[in-house]
C-alpha cells in the first residue's frame, strides 16, 4: 500500500504528513545524488584541511644559514627574529658558496655572509619582510657601535642599551581580537552552507511538484489527501533531508578543522553550528512554500527555471551583498539591519553570531519577523499551490493561481 494511498483515508491529518514526509526522506536519502554529493563535499573539506596544513607546516620555520664573519651573529638573528614573530632555524655553514647552493637546491630559505656591518643575503626570490628588518636592525647596531667608539665614547654598548629600550606610548581604543579571522571564516561557511542548502533542497521542492504534475502522480494522491497535507509533507520531508546533509558536512568539517589545528575556536565554530541548524529550519520553511507554489503554475520540467527563478535571486542577492557587508562589518548599521530582513536573515544572521557580538534583542526580533513571515508566505505559497497543483497545460497566470480556491 502506497504510503498516501487509499489507506489513509480516516487518519489524523498529523499521521498523513508524517508519511508523506516519510516517502520524501526514504526517497531522497536513498539517491546516489545525497551520497555521493555528501561524501563529495566531505572529502573536498578533508583535501582542503590538508593542503592548509601542509601549506602551514612548511612556512612555520625559516631557516638561515651563515657563514664566514656573519657566524658571530647567529644568536642575536634568532633573538631579533623572534622579537619580529619570526621562527628562525640558524645553522653554521662553512661558506658563502655552500649557502648558496643550499638556498638553490631549497634547503634553505636564506644565507647570510660577511661582516655584521656589511651583510650579504641570498634568497631564493624575496627576502621576507621579518628578516629584513631583522638584519637591517643588527647592521645599523653595528655601524652605531663603530661610530660611538670612533667618537670616543666610553661604553658604546650602554648607550645602544638605552636606544634599543626607548619605545612610544601606544593607548588602544579597542582591543585587539586574534580570533577575528577565523570567527569571519566560520561566519562565511557557515553562510554559504545555509544558502547552499536552502536553494538546493527549495528547488528540490519545486522539482518534486513538478514531476508529480507531469506525470499525473498528483491527481491521485489528492484523491486521498488534502493538497495542504500534501504541501506540508512535501516540504517538511525535504527540509529534514536537508537539515541531515548540513549535520553531515557541517559537523565532520567541524571536527576535521578542530583535530587537525586549522580551528582553534571551536567553542565559536560549534555555537554557529547551532545558530545555523535553528536558522536553517526557519530559512528553509521561508523558501519552501514559495518554492512550491512557484512549482505548481507549470506543468513541464523545462518551464519550471523561470517560475523559481525570481525566487532563487532573492536568495542570491541577500547572500552574495549580505555576506560582503557582514563580514567587512560585521558589527556595523548595514550588516545589523540586512540580518534582521526575514529574507536574509536566514543566511546572515549566523554569520554575525560568529564573527561580532550580536545582542539577544537582535536575535529575538530576527526570528520573529522572519516567523511572521514564514505565516504570510506559507498561507500564500498554499493558496497557489492548492489552486495551481491541478492545473495541466500552458502555465498559469500568478493571479489565476491566487483566485478563491478550486480544490
Amino acid at each position: 500500500m502506497s504510503a498516501t494511498g487509499p489507506g489513509t483515508a480516516g487518519q489524523a491529518p498529523a499521521r498523513i504528513v508524517a508519511l508523506i514526509a516519510r516517502r520524501e526522506i526514504t526517497t531522497r536519502l536513498r539517491t546516489k545524488a545525497f551520497a555521493f554529493g555528501t561524501l563529495a563535499i566531505v572529502a573536498g573539506i578533508a583535501i582542503y584541511l590538508l593542503l592548509i596544513n601542509a601549506l602551514f607546516s612548511d612556512s612555520d620555520t625559516t631557516s638561515i644559514g651563515v657563514s664566514g664573519q656573519a657566524t658571530h651573529i647567529a644568536s642575536q638573528l634568532e633573538a631579533s627574529a623572534g622579537e619580529l614573530g619570526l621562527d628562525a632555524d640558524v645553522t653554521t655553514l662553512a661558506s658563502a658558496e655552500q649557502g648558496r647552493s643550499r638556498v638553490d637546491s631549497g634547503e634553505l630559505d636564506a644565507a647570510v655572509s660577511g661582516a655584521a656591518s656589511d651583510l650579504e643575503v641570498v634568497t631564493e626570490s624575496e627576502l621576507d619582510e621579518r628578516l629584513h628588518a631583522a638584519l637591517t636592525g643588527i647592521t645599523q647596531q653595528q655601524v652605531l657601535r663603530a661610530a660611538l667608539a670612533q667618537a670616543g665614547v666610553d661604553d658604546p654598548g650602554a648607550v645602544l642599551g638605552e636606544a634599543n629600550a626607548a619605545e612610544i606610548g601606544v593607548t588602544t581604543l579597542e582591543s585587539a581580537d586574534p580570533e577575528e579571522g577565523q570567527r569571519l571564516a566560520v561566519g562565511a561557511i557557515m553562510a554559504f552552507l545555509l544558502f547552499f542548502g536552502i536553494s538546493t533542497y527549495g528547488a528540490y521542492v519545486a522539482q518534486g511538484v513538478v514531476e508529480e504534475k507531469s506525470s499525473r502522480v498528483v491527481e491521485i494522491l489528492l484523491a486521498a489527501v488534502r493538497p495542504w497535507q500534501l504541501l506540508l509533507g512535501k516540504v517538511a520531508g525535504l527540509g529534514l533531508v536537508g537539515l541531515i546533509q548540513l549535520v553531515i558536512i557541517a559537523g565532520l568539517g567541524l571536527a576535521m578543522a578542530t583535530a587537525s589545528g586549522v580551528l582553534t575556536v571551536s567553542d565559536v565554530a560549534y555555537t554557529t553550528f547551532a545558530w545555523g541548524v535553528v536558522w536553517y529550519v526557519l530559512g528553509f520553511f521561508l523558501y519552501a512554500s514559495v518554492f512550491a507554489g512557484a512549482g505548481s503554475l507549470v506543468s513541464r520540467q523545462e518551464d519550471m527555471q523561470s517560475v523559481v527563478t525570481p525566487v532563487t535571486m532573492i536568495l542570491v542577492l541577500g547572500f552574495v551583498v549580505g555576506i560582503n557587508v557582514t563580514m567587512a562589518d560585521p558589527g556595523g548599521t548595514t550588516a545589523a539591519v540586512m540580518s534582521l530582513v526575514p529574507f536574509f536573515a536566514p543566511m546572515l544572521m549566523p554569520g554575525r553570531i560568529a564573527a561580532s557580538d550580536v545582542t539577544g534583542w537582535e536575535i529575538a526580533l530576527a526570528a520573529g519577523l522572519t516567523a511572521l513571515t514564514i505565516l504570510v508566505l506559507t498561507w500564500l505559497g498554499g493558496k497557489i499551490y492548492r489552486n495551481a497543483v491541478l492545473h495541466m497545460g500552458s502555465r498559469l497566470r500568478l493571479a489565476e493561481a491566487l483566485r478563491p480556491s478550486k480544490v
